[in-house]
């Protein structure tokens, strides 16, 4: 056997002391429950300050909302003022543009179901609230992502400022902006502005960043001036990038809809969703949700198709009907469409008798599921939550009853676990497989005694000391201090509930998804059967997620895992499949000529390659999870998520903001952690490079 490390040491001695420390828990509470005079009282603190801010600079921020309030107006009453048919034609002629008819035949059919299901006004108020926001995200985005490119020692700061933004649940920052700018549409229009804009700040410096040395250097030599060069050389040449930061950043906005419609108090579709929730009505809000899907969809592939679109036959273009083909096509149309709708009725009212709205029986359909599969149902979520969920919450040792398991936990099957677990650690070990051993030790303890009974101080001596391994002092230094945060703060308890609830979903979201992700880059079948799923899961509105789950499920934490697990499992499905279908075709190609079965193609090969790539996945994941945590608690969660409902329902900015904070951190340091291991990967198989 190898000699034992100082490492390996050290993790042995960190796992000893939670024992310990579990086994002094009686005479030692506070190892386990943070005393609450240690709490340092930052909530009342943030509070006045919050209250003298509104006080003494209220009137800008009103004044900034009066001013939004006549953009956005403006382009409610043109949308409204429309005849149907003539936005339908617009939207058409533009996915022609960036795509072609099949894009054409998918975006007129999408919004004719907004037509047919009555909710064309409800709709176009959304995409009013959507031309708004998104314009003025991407010149934020912009403007910020050119300064991070041209001051770098900004650029730090600016990341630090978007991790916080892109991890802070919307609803933590809602209390600070109801506060400055009061209740109506402009607010939710500001909140989308602020949850929208970061994308385009990380496309846009690394879109600058990608410009070619050889590029810029040849537009010197042609003595271009500094402002020349910015914007006839840098721009055209980083213009894709700068594309998909204005795709990603529509896609944001329009993810914030319906967050923004409680807040804004506007006749949107949104507003829609969020009543039909609030009166558990599944049909009704599943139809509304659609709307919201397929509005994104078609924002997607347009503006995907436009980015990733070869333009250098428009360039070449000198005719002035070919340069402005689609603008003269869509004028055409639009005034053809307006002066038919002055003569037939039709195009500008879709007769309500025509609608299709099959809410009742979509209704009816699940209720008579439910009832026919209430015991199988009734099945699985017993086994779910008293074998996997409350084991890792409170620990067999008092999951463990009668009534839970059928039995007691007696003395003989504790020492019979602690025989198991500790066979299998020794096993491990003996195989050489250290790290395995110590793994297995661990969650024998999580699982014995649950994740919010173990010892604080252990734990953040355990994180502290994986992110040391991982990414050095620097890191370790950083995430000693976010979860110190967590501590001081009083919010350690919910923070735990929070990480066992979505640590459990990630775990399940990410094999699932990374065993579909892997089929999918096996199979064009798969692959095709995959996209429109994954697709619309990212586009359907959080809030009616919930739904089909609370109507089978009722209401509790397996309803919250369930729609966890719905909404993050598509990014893993994704970032693995992208990542084995884009693998070294040499390196493919000697390991077939070596003889490599499929397995061990896969296993050996493949998935070590596509390591990074896949991880980004794991991340992603990690972040739509706790996206979701804040949602979740509408259905009987207890952790950070309901802390930031209670400040937003109270209108406590304290409460909210660290709540939020929290939820940003653990965010934060699950990021930090996976990109410093994923990087140590890179290194060990000589993948740096290629990255």
């Amino acid at each position: 056997m190898e000699r034992i490390d100082r490492t390996t040491w050290i993790w042995i001695g960190l796992l000893a002391a939670t024992l310990l420390m579990l086994a002094l828990r009686d005479k030692a509470g506070w190892l386990i429950v943070y005393p609450t005079d240690w709490v340092v009282p930052l909530k009342g603190m943030l509070n006045t300050a919050m209250a003298w801010f509104e006080a003494t600079f209220g009137f800008i921020f009103r004044g900034i909302s009066a001013v939004l309030d006549v953009p956005l107006k403006a382009v409610q009453v043109l949308l409204q003022w429309l005849p149907w048919p003539v936005t339908i034609a617009l939207c058409a002629v533009a996915a022609h543009a960036a795509a072609g008819w099949r894009l054409v035949i998918f975006t007129v059919a999408a919004m004719f179901y907004m037509v047919l299901v009555g909710y064309w006004t409800e709709s176009m108020n959304t995409l009013s609230l959507v031309a708004i926001s998104v314009p003025l995200a991407i010149f934020i985005g912009f403007v910020t992502g050119v300064a991070g490119y041209y001051f770098p020692r900004s650029e730090r700061l600016i990341v630090t400022v978007l991790d916080l933004l892109q991890t802070v649940p919307a609803f933590a920052y809602l209390i600070p902006i109801i506060m400055l700018f009061g209740f109506g549409p402009v607010v939710g229009l500001i909140a989308s502005l602020i949850y929208a804009f970061p994308p385009m700040v990380r496309n846009t410096m690394l879109g600058l960043r990608s410009v070619p040395a050889e590029v810029i250097e040849s537009g010197l030599m042609s003595g271009a001036t500094g402002w020349q060069l910015f914007w006839q050389v840098q721009i055209p040449t980083a213009a894709r990038q700068l594309l998909l930061g204005a795709n990603q950043t529509t896609m944001a906005a329009l993810s914030m809809v319906i967050i923004a419609s409680i807040i804004g108090g506007t006749a949107d579709i949104g507003w829609e969703v969020i009543s039909k929730v609030r009166k558990a009505e599944f049909g009704e809000s599943l139809l509304a949700g659609i709307v919201i899907a397929l509005m994104a969809m078609v924002m997607d592939r347009i503006t995907a198709g436009l980015a990733l679109k070869d333009r250098s036959d428009f360039e070449q273009s000198t005719s002035f009907t070919d340069r402005y083909w689609y603008w003269l096509v869509a004028a055409a149309l639009a005034i053809g469409l307006f002066l038919a709708a002055q003569v037939f009725p039709l195009f500008r009212s879709f007769p309500e008798g025509w609608e299709f709205y099959p809410a009742e029986a979509m209704n009816e359909a699940l209720e008579g599921f439910v009832l026919a599969f209430r015991g199988v149902i009734e099945s699985v979520k017993s086994f779910a939550f008293f074998f996997i969920m409350l084991p890792a919450r409170i620990g067999l040792e008092q999951t463990i009853s009668p009534y839970s398991w059928g039995f007691e936990f007696t003395t003989p099957l504790k020492i019979a676990y602690l025989v198991l677990v500790a066979g299998l650690a020794a096993w491990a070990w003996v195989r050489g497989s250290v790290n395995l051993a110590l793994t297995i030790a661990f969650f024998g303890i999580l699982f014995f005694f649950g994740l919010t009974k173990l010892p604080w101080p252990a734990l953040l001596a355990m994180v502290t000391f994986l992110a040391w391994c991982v990414g050095g002092r620097g890191l370790a230094i950083g995430v000693a201090l976010s979860m110190a945060f967590i501590l001081v703060t009083g919010i350690w308890p919910q923070a735990m509930l929070s990480v066992y609830l979505c640590g459990l979903a990630v775990v399940i979201s990410f094999g699932f998804g990374a065993l579909l992700g892997i089929a999918g880059a096996h199979s064009d079948r798969v692959s095709a059967i995959l996209r429109p799923i994954n697709d619309t899961m990212q586009t359907m509105p959080l809030f009616v997620i919930l739904i089909p789950f609370v109507m089978i499920f009722k209401i509790g934490e397996f309803t919250a895992l369930l729609a966890i697990i719905a909404y993050a499992f598509v990014p893993a499905i994704r970032y693995t499949e992208h990542g084995l279908r884009n693998l070294p075709a040499d390196v493919i190609e000697a390991a077939t000529c070596m003889g490599c079965t499929k397995w061990q193609l896969l296993w050996q090969v493949k998935l070590p390659l596509a390591l990074p790539v896949i991880m980004l996945g794991l991340n992603q994941t990690i972040l739509y999870g706790i996206a979701m945590l804040v949602i979740a608690a509408l259905v009987g969660t207890n952790g950070l998520g309901q802390q930031v409902y209670i400040g937003l329902g109270d209108g406590d900015f304290g409460v909210g903001i660290i709540a939020g904070i929290g939820m940003a951190i653990i965010a934060m340091v699950a990021d930090r952690l996976i990109q410093a291991w994923s990087k140590s990967r890179q290194e060990a198989f000589g993948l740096t490079a290629q990255q």
